[in-house]
């Protein structure tokens, strides 16, 4: 395998470099203190072809495939890990829902407003009472004509509030069956679904977190997505592959702390030298260093595994696993290089260590992943 980026790659890199420093980078503690969702930001990446990177273009995307992808949520990563986690769940929950699951009227009617970023798009599975025991679910959605009315209450979910367009799993058969489950697409401004309480989080803060509430929303049966039963079945799959973009967000964070800490430490000074030429900080740069290329290993390897129409479900939790475990302890370690700045708001380590701890938590958390890895290796 190559992982040196191509041609494509090393466009999408610069050009968010280039894109951040001017309009992420001067206003990204502003957003965290404040907890904005910059959707402004979010328009101007539709623009740049980055909210539908996974899009084929006869549905107005950009076409390009997993390596693109992830290198776009990388780098977007590095400049504000909240941009970046926004990013990957527009493109891989709900765009990517629907690019898998929908049919063809479906694909023409959202995908092109998806992948410019006219919609915004959320994706409903985690309800209040069920986080990984989703098969759980309370929320409904019963059967009435021509439609179906869903009743319930979605909770941690990206975009929650200004989501657009929402792919939404409702309980269609009996609670805990696996195949009575249905996914539907229902838009903002859908009488009886609204936006709830927006969470007030640790880290990722400029990434709106919020509840989405139905209360006899009727919703034709037109917007369900695939078959009436298949809906927790196209989740699991597609939480495949959105692990791999939470990988790709943990790499994004543990790249750019380190790359502060190898800057800081050959510029802060101790004892008449760098802090660098001490073995106790060279020694902990040499550890992060190599965690964070094993992760950019994983990751990439389960994205060649995408690319080529391969299972990635071991890869896929594997890269999440380990590349978020690995993002959280290069950002603690950060802050131990920065010493008594790297607990201050003066340097990005600190964003960074609270950004990481979302990674090992969402899109499964690392116990699940260690579940869904072990069960696929004594199979």
């Amino acid at each position: 395998m190559n992982f040196e980026l191509n041609e494509n790659q090393a466009m999408i890199a610069q050009m968010i470099r280039d894109f951040g420093a001017k309009e992420i980078t001067p206003f990204r503690k502003d957003w965290d203190d404040k907890q904005h969702f910059p959707l402004e930001i979010f328009k101007k990446l539709g623009e740049l072809g980055l909210m539908g990177v996974l899009v084929p273009t006869e549905y107005g995307g950009s076409g390009f495939g997993y390596f693109e992808y992830v290198t776009a949520i990388l780098e977007l990563s590095k400049l504000d890990p909240s941009v970046g986690l926004s990013m990957a769940a527009h493109n891989s929950l709900c765009t990517g829902h629907i690019l898998m699951f929908g049919n063809e009227d479906q694909k023409r009617k959202y995908l092109p407003k998806l992948a410019t970023c006219e919609f915004l798009g959320a994706w409903g599975l985690t309800e209040p009472n069920t986080g990984s025991d989703a098969g759980n679910m309370r929320t409904v959605a019963i059967e009435d004509g021509d439609y179906y009315v869903i009743n319930g209450a979605k909770n941690f979910i990206t975009h929650g509030v200004s989501g657009d367009v929402a792919v939404v799993i409702a309980r269609t058969g009996e609670v805990g069956d696996s195949h009575g489950m249905t996914a539907f697409v229902v838009e903002r401004g859908t009488p009886g679904f609204k936006g709830g309480r927006k969470e007030d989080k640790l880290g990722m803060r400029a990434s709106e977190t919020a509840e989405m509430i139905f209360e006899d929303c009727r919703v034709h049966k037109d917007q369900i997505l695939g078959e009436v039963g298949n809906g927790f079945i196209q989740s699991m799959k597609i939480l495949d592959g959105g692990r791999i973009s939470i990988a790709a967000l943990s790499l994004g964070i543990a790249e750019g702390a380190l790359e502060a800490s190898i800057q800081y430490s050959k510029e802060r000074q101790q004892f008449n030298q760098p802090i660098s030429k001490f073995q106790g900080i060279s020694f902990k740069l040499a550890d992060m260093a190599t965690q964070v290329e094993a992760a950019k290993l994983l990751t990439f390897k389960a994205a060649d595994l995408k690319n080529r129409g391969e299972k990635v479900t071991l890869a896929g939790a594997k890269a999440k696993l380990y590349a978020s475990e690995v993002c959280v302890s290069v950002s603690n370690e950060a802050v131990q290089i920065f010493g008594g700045y790297g607990f201050t708001k003066d340097y990005p380590v600190e964003k960074f260590y609270r950004d990481s701890k979302l990674c090992t938590i969402g899109e499964g958390t690392s116990e699940i992943q260690k579940l869904v890895i072990s069960r696929e290796i004594l199979k």
